[in-house]
């Protein structure tokens, strides 16, 4: 019996092969130095590692294009949470 281990692009479900350029991202919380400031979404990408694949929360990424589309819908997400989380202002 062999095991046979594969992995699959987060966004477009390419099958990864032995001579890919994949990526891995993952998002964390950033706090910041200070305690009055509000925490901030964080996005880290790392090129390929084999160790690192396995982790539950990693995404994982086939290429270029698939990348630039998850930072873009990471960004999108970013942007959408921050304006929720800001009070509204009236103009006078």
């Amino acid at each position: 019996m062999t095991w046979t281990e594969t992995f699959h692009c987060e966004i477009c479900g390419k099958q990864k092969g032995s001579v890919d350029h994949w990526w891995l991202a993952w998002m964390e919380r950033y706090r910041p130095p200070f305690p009055e400031a509000e925490e901030r979404p964080l996005l880290k990408i790392y090129p390929w590692d084999n160790m690192s694949a396995h982790d539950a929360d990693v995404k994982h990424l086939c290429g270029q294009a698939c990348l630039q589309t998850l930072v873009a819908r990471w960004m999108n997400a970013a942007i959408g949470a921050s304006a929720q989380a800001a009070p509204i202002r009236h103009i006078r």
